[in-house]
């Protein structure tokens, strides 16, 4: 057991759907324990930067408000680069926020990134932490699903679905670019679901003329129209980046895969026009859906108790119906967690016909 009485909560990273749902079950699981809850403003920023900037939490934030059923975090996220500043100095102001505040430890909801930056300030500082993994990638390591994911499947679904409707009464081959980062579980996942012809991730080499004879099958099947569906994370054919386009660090990041596709279609294909969508920042703010709502409760309510019972540096975790819970050192350890080709859904994918590169058998 121990004695706590103030606690903290931020939300790092990329924002998604079910952060507020976490932060509703935080605040009403602590409440029961007559603990303050301090809500933290922009991630680290509202611990880091001066003056600090924080708000305590009550259940009458969450009560009769539609926060917990709404995308987005209602105290704001932080997603930008961190090597423009030493780990060391960052995590110095860190632990004096902490301090100022009085918190006895910290709750943070993020993905692999925050997980391996954040949990190295409290170490750093000297202050305990329980992570909640969230992102729409899916890709924090050791837990089966992340607050965000399902509801970010069902908003690239919906919009799969729609562009089945316009494809077939064009006669085009439609090109879906969605999120994903360097992993394909978003991908996967949603075209899976939406019954895509063409599904492209980071994980598996491809080719141009596997996905033309792809259409030519479609076209000889007597079908006029399909949809692709590719992650924004997926090269080149040969394995080239496609975007120049760099972070406030200097990393190139994702993007454009979709446009090279339809050249590259077109070059070799001309019985399917194509076009392309970028999904970009609608897929982290659909509602969030029952699955995540439950999840973000389940993982909201076992970082108090694990709290409560003096357990911390550890990350929760969902395997099958169970919330386990992880050393935040395996976590970081483990790093991003890609899309495995033995994944069931990429087996069924190839099951059901769908081209999704150059698999070996």
């Amino acid at each position: 057991m121990t004695d706590i009485k103030k606690i903290g909560i931020l939300t790092s990273g990329g924002d998604c759907a079910g952060l507020n749902a976490v932060i509703a079950s935080v605040v009403r699981s602590a409440a029961k324990y007559g603990w303050e809850v301090y809500g933290i403003h922009n991630g680290t920023d509202g611990l880091t930067e001066s003056p600090l900037s924080y708000e305590i939490l009550t259940e009458r934030n969450f009560a009769d408000t539609p926060w917990p059923r709404l995308a987005g975090s209602y105290l704001g996220s932080l997603n930008k680069g961190v090597k423009m500043e030493s780990q060391l100095a960052v995590s110095e102001r860190f632990g004096k926020g902490v301090a100022e505040l009085g918190l006895d430890a910290v709750v943070v909801v993020g993905g692999d990134g925050s997980m391996n930056i954040v949990s190295n300030y409290c170490h750093n500082a000297g202050v305990k932490m329980v992570g909640i993994p969230k992102t729409i990638d899916n890709d924090t390591p050791l837990t089966q699903y992340s607050v965000g994911f399902n509801s970010a499947c069902q908003v690239c679904v919906e919009a799969i679905d729609a562009l089945w409707k316009t494809a077939r009464s064009h006669q085009r081959a439609l090109i879906l670019e969605v999120m994903g980062r360097d992993t394909g579980h978003l991908a996967m996942h949603s075209a899976v679901a939406g019954f895509a012809d063409v599904c492209l991730v980071p994980e598996i080499p491809y080719s141009i003329d596997g996905i033309v004879a792809k259409l030519k099958s479609i076209k000889e099947s007597g079908r006029n129209h399909a949809v692709i569906v590719v992650s924004e994370g997926v090269h080149t054919e040969t394995g080239e980046m496609v975007s120049n386009t760099k972070n406030l660090i200097g990393e190139k990041i994702n993007g454009g895969i979709g446009e090279y596709l339809s050249a590259a279609l077109n070059a070799k294909y001309s019985e399917f026009q194509t076009r392309v969508t970028k999904l970009g920042h609608v897929q982290r703010a659909g509602d969030p859906t029952a699955f995540d709502r439950a999840l973000a409760t389940a993982f909201g309510a076992r970082a108090v108790e694990l709290l409560k019972a003096g357990k911390t540096d550890v990350m929760v975790a969902i395997e099958g119906d169970q919330i386990v819970t992880y050393p935040l050192d395996d976590v970081v350890a483990c790093g991003t967690t890609g899309l495995s080709p033995d994944s069931v859904y990429v087996k069924a994918a190839a099951e059901i016909g769908m081209y999704i590169g150059e698999i070996k058998e």
